[in-house]
């Protein structure tokens, strides 16, 4: 992609639009013809197996949602580390590159879990979730923070540390901290609204 058109921060540029514009949508009319048309593939997680068991074993769903919470307690750990180490509050004494790799890599895993265990859940409440506002927001929290990690975030820690702005590495930190606040405060907001 020509960064000449768009200067040093492609990525920023493109993620941001990305977010700008799926967030004009979800306040649009025009969701809601979105919304109608996925309604059958929400009908139909209920009837799989994963729905089958997510409503019907009641032990199960706990398990997988204690999965969940945990998955979501050792991502938001490795935000915590990582973007503590990269504002310098934590771990100052251990180089920016040893935290931030491996951080990263437990971050990857713990995003997996996440993704799993959100999916069984998903299929055993899935009409309930549909009907939710909270969840919709949760997943464009969850997308924003998806791509801001592997798009923004990641590419930028990726050169030396040393040669980019130290303003711009706190403020990459302090937003991937946010971003990742709001996917934990609104997954905790479907909790509440269920």
């Amino acid at each position: 992609m020509p960064t000449a058109i768009l200067g040093p921060y492609t990525r920023s540029i493109l993620t941001v639009t990305v977010i700008a514009a799926t967030l004009m949508f979800s306040f649009t009319y025009a969701r809601i013809n979105v919304y109608t048309e996925i309604m059958p593939f929400f009908e139909w997680m209920e009837t799989t197996w994963f729905g089958y068991i997510g409503k019907t074993w009641g032990g199960a769903f706990a398990t997988i949602q204690a999965g969940h919470l945990i998955g979501l307690g050792v991502l938001g750990g490795c935000v915590l580390v990582s973007d503590g180490r990269l504002l310098g509050l934590i771990l100052t004494d251990v180089p920016h590159r040893t935290v931030v790799e491996r951080a990263d890599k437990v971050f990857y895993w713990a995003l997996l879990t996440l993704l799993a265990t959100g999916i069984f859940m998903a299929c055993g409440v899935a009409m309930k979730i549909y009907y939710l506002p909270v969840y919709w927001y949760k997943m464009l929290a969850l997308v924003a923070g998806m791509l801001f990690h592997y798009c923004v975030r990641r590419p930028l820690v990726a050169h030396d540390l040393e040669s980019i702005n130290p303003i711009i590495l706190k403020m990459t930190a302090v937003a991937s901290i946010l971003v990742w606040f709001l996917v934990a405060a609104t997954g905790r907001w479907i909790g509440f609204s269920g």
